[in-house]
Parts: structure tokens; C-alpha cells; sequence
């Protein structure tokens, strides 16, 4: 297995990529079909997906010793990708939902194939988080413990949505029929279900006695700078 930085020449072997994926499902199921060449192509995509969103984090276990299947966080995350465009090319199917299992046995994260996570997402020790169906914004972050999920009223079901540049903390939960806007940190522990927050929060608190801290754009960019390298 070859490791790289981002943005370099060299390339992760996707032969040696795919034969750990293989042997890794084989240890829990069946595989029924041989469909190697369907799943270097997606490989090769999850590989490009990651990179896009790794090479503007400032994290260094991503710019300076580029992926690693051996790094559960960067394991997991393209594990999600590739589940996601396996899902997406095949119509659903079995090795989407095998791959998403797998990345829940090995990983600790509940990231269904069928939810889309932004261009640019970013996980710290994200072990028990839950993304459910939302609408995701660019540039989001999670640490560990992080719900996001739907709350039935008067019969619908209703889902986040969830702006640019948002970052939840530690043990958050966003529930139900939410709007949160660009540049929100949402504090360790906070709850929130059925809320409006406006552009440039900082977040904390249980609903409904939420505390929302109105800081603006320039001053949540602080938050933000240490993990992005663009605004």
C-alpha cells in the first residue's frame, strides 16, 4: 500500500486498496459476484472525493502523511464515500449497504450510504456519530458523539438543514425541522430540535432555552481557520 500526501504525484494503490476492502467484507458475508473492475472505478472516485476534502484541511494526520486505510477517521470517511457512490451507481443494492455495515463494525460511525455529505467534511475522533437524512452544507465538522436526525410533528417527518461551515462539538444534537446558517459552532453537549440560528453563531445549550450567541461572520472565522485553509 502506497501512502501520499495530498496534491502529490504519487497515488494510493487501489489493487492493494480494494483486495483489504474485499478481504475485510468476506470476514462478515458472502460475496457473491466478482466485481473487481466496479470496484476499482469506485475506489479510484472515493480516493478523489477524499482528496478534494482533505487537501484544504489543515489536520496533519491528512496534508503531511496523506491517507492511510490504517487511520480509522480517514478510514471511515472513505468508507462512507465509497458506500455512497457504489449506492448511488448500482441504484442501492447489497455491497452498498455491506460497505456501510463494514465502516459501522470497524469504525464506531452510523454514515448511511443514501445521505450526502458535503464536497468538504471533516471528522475528529467522530466514534458513535449519527448522520442521518439533512440537508449538509460545505465544510462540516464533527467530533464524537454528534447526532443529526429527523422528528416526526403532525404526522411528517421533518430533517436539518444544515449551512456552510458549520462545526458541532462533542456530543450535539440536531433534531428535526432546524435551520442552522453559515459559520455556527455548535457547543459540546448542546440540543436543539425544531431551531432557527442565524449566520455566525456560537451555540449552546438544550432546547427550547437554547443559548445563542450572535458573533458574526469575521470573529466565528476564528473557529474555522484552524481547520480550513479557505473561507
Amino acid at each position: 500500500m502506497t501512502e501520499t500526501g495530498q496534491g502529490k504525484d504519487a497515488t494510493v494503490d487501489a489493487e492493494a486498496l480494494y483486495k483489504l476492502v474485499k478481504r475485510q467484507l468476506e470476514n462478515f458475508w458472502e460475496i457473491e459476484t466478482d466485481n473487481r473492475e466496479f470496484m476499482i472505478e469506485m475506489i479510484h472516485k472515493a480516493l478523489e472525493k477524499l482528496n478534494r476534502s482533505f487537501s484544504v484541511s489543515k489536520n496533519k494526520y491528512y496534508q503531511k502523511n496523506g491517507f492511510s486505510p490504517y487511520n480509522s477517521v480517514q478510514y471511515s470517511v472513505f468508507l462512507y464515500y465509497l458506500s455512497n457512490l457504489a449506492g448511488k451507481a448500482m441504484g442501492g443494492g447489497k455491497i452498498a449497504d455491506q460497505i456501510y455495515y463494514l465502516n459501522k463494525i470497524m469504525n464506531g460511525v452510523d454514515w448511511y450510504w443514501a445521505i450526502e455529505l458535503p464536497e468538504h467534511f471533516l471528522a475528529e475522533h467522530p466514534v458513535g456519530t449519527v448522520l442521518g437524512r439533512a440537508e449538509y452544507g460545505d465544510y462540516f465538522c464533527v467530533y464524537q458523539g454528534v447526532t443529526v436526525g429527523g422528528n416526526w410533528k403532525q404526522g411528517e417527518i421533518y430533517y436539518p438543514k444544515i449551512g456552510n461551515h458549520v462545526t458541532c462539538y462533542a456530543n450535539t444534537s440536531i433534531i428535526g425541522r432546524c435551520e442552522i446558517g453559515d459559520y455556527v459552532v455548535i457547543s459540546a453537549n448542546s440540543f436543539l430540535k425544531d431551531v432557527q440560528i442565524p449566520d455566525g453563531s456560537l451555540v449552546f445549550g438544550s432546547s427550547p432555552r437554547l443559548v445563542v450567541k450572535n458573533y458574526g461572520k469575521s470573529r466565528i472565522w476564528g473557529y474555522f481557520s484552524e481547520c480550513w485553509e479557505v473561507e
